[in-house]
């Protein structure tokens, strides 16, 4: 099992929809953060992109140097940048980094954000670029490594004697990653992506996209992985942890709600459909929120995205995180409000009930864990259960 954190480059706070226990989304917070999962064991970060956040490549670049062996998923854009351009960028981040990048691919589905950055296409034309784009994006790195050039002719781009002259450390490509609802995302991560990733939906739905993705993959004689994006709210107990989900959106107005619900209903995007209609855009008690045991919607009502987190005791949140492995999902790609220390929390209640292949190693400074005692004496060690 994987586990990856994220790097909040659009923002951080206590409370959703608010600016009270918000803070400023800069560069020392977010070294404070890779540095925490690089430390903690995570095995990488994903690194949101869109006009709300500040630049995936050029933040995820800033933490090379500050981690040693985390690895960070950043975005390309179809459609926003040309293939050459991102597989130029692609081979330097990778080289730099010594083969730790992993490319999220996204197409978008903010139709006035697209607009904005001078796209005006239709959802499935999107689609149509992003195959084009990955046709192109994979032969330029693949050649690259036999100190080759590409031709590729298409309905929408065009590559004429294309050549990447510094290849990637790893071989061909860094790994593809990838989300989408619609059936045309689905196509396309069949043909091309090496993880498909869902958000936090529950498991038969989880299911059924698995089944569809993984046949669509088979037909073009690929075999696929899969990843699941969640936040989560931990605590030592069930109760605690539900008074958390309801303290994160206890200072949300019906107002802000309906704001932010108003913004993703001009979105094409099948996956944020489906993320609204779990919480059906109002405020609501546990009960109504909770769309499978403890899987919550509350954070959907103003984040676009992924909107959905595990809420439980670690047991609890082990017993869910076991259950979506069984039907194949092996990332979880998770975050937590505040960032920072929601990541050592998670670790510290959570990892050690998983079966993971990293082991955190401190070296010969390794211990003793917790303040010392009197002066003298070393704390007991406990398990996490």
């Amino acid at each position: 099992m994987n586990v990856f954190w994220f790097i909040p480059t659009h923002g951080d706070s206590r409370y959703l929809g608010t600016s009270r226990g918000a803070r400023a989304a800069d560069s020392d917070y977010f070294n404070q953060i890779a540095v925490a999962a690089d430390t903690l064991g995570y095995d990488g970060v994903l690194l949101p992109t869109g006009r709300s956040c500040e630049d995936a490549w050029v933040v995820a670049s800033s933490l090379i140097a500050a981690t040693k062996r985390l690895k960070f998923l950043v975005a390309v854009r179809p459609g926003l940048s040309s293939p050459g351009l991102a597989a130029r960028m692609a081979s330097t981040f990778d080289r730099l980094s010594n083969g730790r990048l992993l490319i999220n691919v996204v197409t978008g589905g903010d139709v006035v954000e697209l607009e904005g950055d001078g796209l005006f296409v239709d959802h499935d034309t999107r689609y149509e670029i992003t195959d084009e784009f990955l046709h192109i994006w994979r032969k330029l790195l693949s050649a690259s490594h036999k100190k080759e050039s590409i031709d590729f002719n298409g309905k929408h781009l065009v590559s004429k004697g294309g050549k990447v002259l510094y290849p990637p450390v790893q071989n061909p490509h860094p790994p593809l990653w990838f989300g989408g609802s619609s059936p045309a995302a689905h196509e396309l991560a069949g043909e091309h992506i090496d993880t498909y990733l869902t958000w936090g939906e529950p498991p038969e739905a989880v299911a059924a996209k698995i089944a569809d993705v993984r046949a669509r993959a088979a037909a073009h004689g690929r075999e696929i992985k899969f990843g699941i994006r969640f936040h989560v709210i931990v605590r030592e107990t069930e109760e605690e942890a539900w008074a958390a989900a309801d303290k994160l959106i206890s200072r949300l107005t019906d107002e802000t709600v309906s704001r932010a619900q108003t913004s993703f209903s001009k979105m094409d995007s099948e996956g944020q459909r489906r993320m609204a209609a779990l919480h059906g855009g109002k405020i609501g008690s546990r009960e109504e929120l909770e769309v499978y045991p403890n899987v919550w919607a509350g954070v959907g009502l103003v984040r676009g995205g992924a909107g959905t987190a595990l809420v439980g005791s670690p047991e609890q949140v082990v017993e869910r995180m076991n259950e979506y492995a069984a039907l194949g999902v092996d990332t979880f790609i998770l975050s937590g409000y505040p960032h920072l220390e929601e990541s050592y929390r998670f670790a510290e209640l959570v990892f050690p009930l998983l079966d993971r292949k990293v082991k955190v190693s401190n070296g010969p400074l390794s211990g003793p864990f917790g303040e010392i005692i009197g002066n003298h004496h070393v704390p007991e060690a406990v398990s996490a259960s």
